[in-house]
């Protein structure tokens, strides 16, 4: 739980356009005082401003009082990690501000565009975000450490649930549990080299002087960058597939590289920009295409795969080890888990829409007919499915539900220790409140002594 990373955007949003035509009219004032940490008028209202803009549509005061609040809160985190001595490595700070200009950036359109926005060019954008997002870490550390550690009993889950009035339990969708058994398509090595080769014509005009980012806006199955010119934005090691990133990190500045395969398929990247350890490219991504006839021939594959299933020549799990080319589920009898979550117990909405088209009209046990889809990363496969098991929509329980329910008691837990530590916290920092904000219906009771 984090008690504000709710309104973190909304604060960055109000460093930026400080002194800009939405504070011009704010004559500006101290609202609080948190230990030595002061929160200002003008930062609240550019928050209020930000909620209703972005659809808040509950009364201004309330939302008013509750940033405050919320404010409040974050500088008695920030004030513990001074008391701490809690230190945020300058390298961290450097990487998460390249990452939230880039996410900027993005939203904008270019650095262009982000520019005549906040009036201030990226050098003063970058200035004036670190200090707001050091705050941010320093007191995200404080949490940390409170919640580190905390961990949940059985019985503890079972005293939560029992806490809970019925009619206040949470309704469970319906989920499935369900094996797959995935092949690529026929001919992929002959449709890969097609492939490879339309990326060397495209490199062959780069460097004879055509422009990489037209190309791209053209050519590129990248949808996400492709309107940017195929630009990525900056991005750190790890969140690239790793043959691109491999590839990425040993190009010079406006180097061309040579075509790379990775997960989502072939790529050409240009090294635009690197600053510490992390790099701005921009890319090109083709995928194979599959033809009809390919289509035909994985379908019936499939289907000869299910129709020995079904005759009990072979069980699911042994026909997914033998030939399954789905990494994640082959060595577990094809059983599918959600890409982020690793469970296997799925709401059906949460499947890709091809596999609940599929599994939405079948039956416990059934085999479904092989079909075609797009995978996680986008690349075309074949796939059949068996569900396994299936509920019903229904009021969570102990039976059915118990990783829900150990989730929601862990979170409870957490909340109950911060809001301890807040109450003894308050009980020991000096805190000033301006009247202007003393009839507001607080959380937490002792904000005014």
């Amino acid at each position: 739980m984090k008690i504000f990373n709710h309104i973190f955007i909304s604060l960055l949003i109000c460093v930026l356009i400080n002194g800009t035509a939405s504070s011009q009219y704010l004559i500006d004032e101290v609202s609080a005082i948190v230990g030595d940490e002061t929160i200002f008028l003008s930062d609240i209202e550019n928050m209020v401003l930000q909620q209703v803009t972005m659809g808040d549509n509950r009364p201004e005061e309330v939302i008013r009082c509750e940033v405050f609040e919320d404010l409040l809160v974050q500088l008695l985190f920030l004030d513990q990690a001074r008391i701490d001595s809690i230190e945020i490595s300058g390298d961290n700070i450097n990487r998460m501000l390249d990452e939230r200009l880039n996410d900027f950036v993005l939203r904008a359109g270019s650095e262009e565009n982000l520019e005549e926005y906040f009036k201030k060019s990226m050098v003063e954008i970058r200035r004036d975000l670190r200090p707001m997002m050091e705050n941010q870490q320093l007191a995200s550390q404080v949490q940390s450490n409170l919640a580190s550690g905390i961990n949940i009993t059985p019985e503890e889950v079972k005293r939560f649930y029992e806490s809970v009035p019925s009619d206040s339990l949470p309704l469970m969708p319906a989920r499935v549990k369900i094996s797959i058994i995935q092949i690529d398509p026929p001919g992929l090595e002959q449709s890969k080299i097609q492939t490879r080769q339309q990326l060397l014509d495209l490199r062959r005009r780069i460097v004879e002087g055509e422009s990489f980012r037209a190309l791209a806006v053209l050519y590129s199955e990248d949808e996400a960058s492709a309107a940017a010119g195929g630009e990525i934005g900056f991005q750190v090691r790890a969140n690239l597939d790793k043959a691109y990133a491999d590839e990425a990190w040993s190009l010079k500045k406006n180097q061309v590289s040579k075509i790379i395969e990775s997960e989502f398929g072939f790529h050409i990247i240009e090294l635009i920009e690197r600053r510490g350890d992390m790099v701005n490219t921009r890319h090109i991504l083709i995928r194979p295409k599959i033809s009809q006839g390919q289509s035909i021939e994985a379908k019936n594959r499939l289907d000869s795969i299910a129709n020995l299933i079904r005759s009990d020549s072979l069980s699911f799990q042994e026909a997914a080890y033998r030939f399954s080319t789905h990494k994640d589920s082959r060595m577990n009898g094809g059983l599918f888990v959600t890409p982020d979550t690793r469970e296997s117990l799925i709401e059906i909405d949460r499947l890709p829409r091809e596999m609940y088209m599929v599994v939405r009209d079948m039956n416990i046990n059934e085999i479904s007919e092989g079909f075609r889809m797009q995978d996680e990363s986008g690349n075309t496969v074949f796939r059949i499915i068996k569900l396994n098991k299936q509920t019903e929509p229904h009021v969570a329980n102990l039976k059915d539900d118990y990783n829900y329910l150990q989730e929601l008691a862990l979170a409870n837990k957490r909340a109950g220790i911060y809001r301890n530590w807040i109450e003894e916290k308050m009980e020991m920092t000096y805190i000033k409140i301006s009247d202007r904000f003393k009839t507001c219906n607080f959380r937490n009771k002792g904000w005014l002594k």
